[in-house]
């Protein structure tokens, strides 16, 4: 597994009865985590000291409940400061389990010794976009939510990233590379974190089952004569690592190098065990 294990503003502190306790800077929240299936004590004072409470209803969706918890507020991993505010469907904008790769592609950028174009799909609130810029590569950051982009750049905005060489692009990322296809660009490191299912801004549907193998399929056209890496991130739990292995490793054969997936996670606090968050499938060239 890969551990998102150098943080200092976020912490899972413990977990139990289908949620998690988590700091976010001076901030605790309480959330429902599908992978929690545990019944353990709860015994630290968090759980009931908690600045927000996501209540999962059992007729789906749900909604906070807050105790002295601003409206948004910021935290830091290495020199990046991401801005956090609660959204109507648990999340905080965030998604830190991530900081495992961005410290794995990052240094595949500071090493290569050359410029580095990398193209950021479904890019959400920009983490992994600010990770690359701030190694020192050009991104393309492209997601179907105008409100996300506008965030991201926020956040870019806080990270002193503002004149970083970003693209930022509110666009259906499968059209998008369709069209980039066509304009014959090409990209040395290219990052994608599809949901399980989403719509376009014109209604386009996706679903990541039926979706993901041709779109790694379409995009791997995409990468330079000598990309440096192409991760595939998933919070999909019917695509497990080997799957992503399978694929990545069938439509990049051509390039040779190396492909690895794991699980990715999260250290808890209280019990010294990791959560499990996802997972991630990483193509990396091997250097001679």
């Amino acid at each position: 597994m890969w551990i998102a294990d150098n943080w200092s503003d976020y912490e899972v502190i413990d977990t139990s009865k289908g949620e998690k306790l988590e700091r976010w800077g001076d901030y605790l929240l309480v959330r429902p985590d599908p992978q929690v299936i545990w019944d353990t004590p709860r015994q630290h004072y968090g759980w009931k000291k908690r600045n927000g409470h996501y209540h999962r209803s059992k007729k789906g969706g749900g909604e906070w409940e807050f105790f002295d918890l601003p409206e948004q507020w910021s935290i830091r991993y290495r020199d990046l400061t991401f801005h956090m505010k609660p959204l109507s469907f648990k999340h905080t904008g965030l998604f830190p389990e991530q900081a495992t790769n961005w410290d794995w592609f990052s240094e595949k950028i500071r090493s290569a010794g050359r410029p580095v174009k990398v193209l950021n799909l479904f890019a959400y609130t920009g983490g992994a976009t600010l990770a690359a810029a701030a190694a020192g590569a050009a991104v393309t950051h492209v997601d179907a939510s105008k409100g996300m982009v506008g965030w991201a750049k926020e956040n870019a905005a806080a990270s002193g990233l503002s004149s970083a060489p970003i693209r930022w692009l509110v666009d259906d990322c499968v059209k998008f590379v369709e069209r980039e296809i066509r304009r014959g660009n090409h990209y040395d490191g290219i990052i994608m974190d599809p949901p399980s299912y989403g719509r376009g801004p014109k209604g386009e549907i996706w679903k990541i089952e039926e979706s993901i193998h041709p779109f790694i399929q379409l995009t791997a056209r995409l990468l330079s004569d000598e990309p440096l890496f192409f991760l595939v991130n998933s919070y999909t739990t019917g695509l497990a690592p080997a799957v992503l292995t399978y694929m990545i490793s069938t439509e990049l054969k051509k390039f040779g190098g190396h492909v690895e997936s794991q699980e990715i996670g999260l250290p808890v606090t209280e019990s010294g065990l990791v959560l499990p968050c996802g997972a991630s499938g990483r193509w990396e060239k091997i250097n001679n």
